[in-house]
């Protein structure tokens, strides 16, 4: 399997996370909304795989820290961020 390949199958393993918070209801509306924008960074043609990672992962980590995250939303979140820190230029 390529390395684009193997980072396309990343993409999608993130953005299905990113995904299932966005669709979480019990997950507070701003942190859906980041979730949902992180996932549709992800799909931005216009830059490199690994510039839509990085860009996912700051967003991410940001609203990582807000306080009124579930915890389970919270574990969704990092999943994401490691999954997409395998993604290297």
């Amino acid at each position: 399997m390529s390395k684009a390949d193997e980072y396309q199958k990343k993409l999608a393993q993130a953005k299905q996370i990113l995904n299932m918070i966005a669709d979480d209801n019990t997950t507070p509306r701003n942190i859906r909304r980041t979730a949902k924008s992180a996932a549709d960074m992800l799909d931005d043609p216009s830059l490199s795989i690994a510039a839509r990672a990085a860009n996912s992962i700051s967003v991410l980590e940001e609203i990582s820290q807000d306080p009124n995250m579930p915890m389970y939303s919270r574990t969704r979140i990092w999943n994401a961020i490691s999954v997409l820190e395998g993604i290297r230029d």
